[in-house]
């Protein structure tokens, strides 16, 4: 029986080259019942990135104004560049039982845990296997110079001690088991009870009725 469900937001965090954004693209072409939140940036689109896709490309002074109206879920400035959430498209998934995507730093899941939604929030953490291999994967994208390289690999360290803060931390050194360990996470999650609400409770007044029934008859 499907019993109608609220949303969860499912946030995947790494230091940069960690996957994150593997998993997520993985999760998203695997499993319709996910749609990714669209984050909004300040940072020039890359080649290929679509607006309204991939980000919402705002003006500083566009991005500001969103602050100051509250609308944003969460926000940071990365690397000199402004990152956000915008809440209301959230909102609206949750409560039609659609379950949202976050990929987003610890800044981020801090001011998650700390909005209203924070009770439907589900976060993972990703590690790296190694320092080395993580350096190793930052010079495969070959999207960025070697000093933005060094600057994100000078702040893995200071995100890696974020790890506690999770609800559940993966190792990513076999992407075909750490994307089965984060699909077996989803799974549980949407059998939690707090989730299933929505359809239980009326599920039990049924039930309740059906006992009420019987009882009469005998």
């Amino acid at each position: 029986m499907n019993i109608k469900r609220s949303g969860m937001m499912l946030v995947l965090s790494s230091p940069s080259g960690a996957g994150k954004s593997t998993m997520a693209r993985k999760l998203l072409a695997e499993d319709d019942g996910f749609e990714l939140s669209v984050s909004a940036t300040t940072r020039s689109p890359r080649p290929g990135e679509t607006h309204g896709k991939d980000y919402q490309f705002l003006s500083e002074a566009e991005f500001l104004d969103m602050i100051e109206d509250e609308a944003f879920l969460e926000h940071a400035e990365v690397f000199g560049n402004r990152y956000g959430t915008p809440i209301q498209p959230v909102e609206r998934a949750l409560l039609n039982g659609k379950d949202m995507l976050f990929d987003v730093d610890w800044q981020g899941g801090q001011q998650m845990r700390a909005s209203t939604l924070r009770d439907a929030m589900v976060s993972v953490f990703l590690l790296p296997p190694s320092v080395a291999e993580l350096e190793v994967r930052l010079h495969g994208r070959a999207q960025e110079s070697e000093m933005v390289i060094a600057g994100r690999m000078a702040k893995t360290r200071s995100e890696i001690s974020h790890w506690e803060e999770y609800d559940y931390v993966l190792i990513n050194d076999d992407p075909v088991l750490c994307y089965s360990q984060i699909k077996t996470i989803v799974n549980a999650e949407r059998l939690r009870r707090r989730r299933r609400m929505p359809g239980l409770v009326p599920m039990i007044g049924q039930l309740n009725a059906e006992f009420e029934a019987r009882k009469e008859k005998n």
